[in-house]
């Protein structure tokens, strides 16, 4: 077991299998958005929209490129605990999806009307899907040593969190908090 957690055969599977989780994610995402527009919902941070995309996905490109290119060597318990965050960092993130259903999306879309989220993990954190988010853009690299991409990712991803965050809690002040929305996406 521990020579296929540490092949660069089984990372590259493990990787395109989360590759292929955010094409669903985009499917959900583009439905839902037409289910929050459709009810007058108001889109929000649209110029930083483009960056994150090109950031996930270079997020996905760079860690192949450099475990193949590096070919680091890894501990397979190292690398089985970090395969361990990554997979717990997808469920997160669909426990976010579920809770939120219709209205999560990759885009801040503000539904005027609509009582906020305070259930699921929505009760313990205000933004919990980015705590996936940090988790699965440091844990995933590193399930092959792919450090250099787990660093710059986290860094990157950090100066683009604070332009999301300001967005997100921007369209929330902008709603009355008894009767308020939600921003879904968050």
């Amino acid at each position: 077991m521990s020579g296929l957690l540490t092949s660069l055969t089984f990372f590259t599977v493990v990787v395109a299998l989360v590759g292929l989780e955010r094409l669903a994610e985009l499917v959900v995402s583009r439905r839902n958005a037409a289910w929050s527009l459709d009810r007058g919902g108001r889109e929000s941070g649209r110029g930083h929209y483009p960056v994150m995309v090109a950031l996930h996905t270079g997020l996905l490109v760079a860690m192949l490129v450099e475990a193949w290119v590096r070919r680091p060597e890894v501990a397979a318990w190292f690398a089985a605990v970090m395969l361990a965050l990554v997979l717990l960092s997808q469920a997160l993130r669909w426990w976010c999806i579920t809770t939120l259903g219709p209205r999560w999306n990759t885009r801040v879309i503000v539904v005027p009307g609509l009582p906020p989220v305070r259930s699921g993990p929505y009760r313990l954190l205000p933004h919990p899907n980015y705590v996936a988010v940090v988790v699965e853009g440091m844990a995933l690299p590193l399930v092959h040593g792919a450090w250099l991409t787990a660093i710059g990712f986290t860094v990157a991803n950090a100066f683009l969190l604070r332009v999301r965050l300001r967005v997100e809690d921007a369209a929330l002040a902008t709603l009355p908090r008894a009767g308020g929305t939600e921003v879904v996406g968050a």
